[in-house]
């Protein structure tokens, strides 16, 4: 058993290290960098869809679009009007890891970027101990999910700095619990930020697009 615990220890400490790599690189280029994490389903590739219409003329916006086995996500979202899209195939790894990201990373010229955004793969439990380099991790969950979510994965609601609640649309068919839910993520992490949106309906989108324009903004002014 210490064997393994030193042997997780390593691989952490080389990704830390690696993530720290990519992080001041994006900083030197006054790049703002997001990862969205969510279990499967949850509408991190729909939210990501609606912000490329809603800001791409606006933003030069890169993405990363990680998954186990397809291209298919990266695809939707050029499709939605992304022109910088990675794919990046895991091969069946749970989660995205800095040595993944830059390895895509060179394929993006990074001066004169504004954003870049990494999906990670559909997992709450793994991407939470990997630093990917970004500024901050944004967790999804739906009100298809349970309202307590947040509970049972503490580590993805600790590390997150922004909780967007997807499909409220649906909220009056389930029996998610809107104030539970946010009572349960600010109980592990005070500080998270929190969207209610619908990528169907629409409702909701325009804050997270205007908060979105001033994280940029201050990311580049930092």
């Amino acid at each position: 058993m210490a064997e393994k615990v030193a042997v997780e220890k390593k691989v952490l400490s080389e990704n830390d290290k690696l993530a720290a790599e990519i992080r001041a690189q994006l900083k030197k280029h006054a790049v703002a960098s997001l990862n969205f994490v969510s279990s499967p389903g949850s509408g991190k590739t729909s939210l990501l869809e609606k912000t490329l219409e809603a800001l791409r003329n606006e933003l030069k916006i890169a993405l990363i679009a990680g998954d186990v086995q397809t291209e298919n996500d990266a695809n939707r979202l050029t499709r939605a009007g992304g022109t910088l899209v990675r794919p990046l195939v895991t091969g069946g790894a749970c989660h995205l890891d800095a040595r993944m990201i830059a390895r895509v990373l060179p394929e993006f010229e990074l001066a004169g970027l504004d954003v870049l955004f990494l999906e990670n793969v559909g997992n709450l439990v793994c991407p939470s101990s990997y630093d990917l380099g970004e500024d901050m991790k944004v967790v999804l969950i739906s009100t298809t999910e349970g309202d307590d979510k947040p509970l049972k994965y503490p580590g993805m609601f600790r590390r997150s700095s922004v909780m967007v609640i997807n499909k409220i649309d649906l909220l009056e068919f389930t029996d998610f619990d809107m104030e539970a839910v946010k009572r349960n993520a600010l109980q592990i992490n005070g500080r998270l930020k929190i969207f209610e949106l619908s990528c169907r309906t629409g409702e909701g989108l325009q804050a997270w697009f205007d908060w979105l324009r001033d994280f940029v903004k201050t990311q580049k002014n930092s």
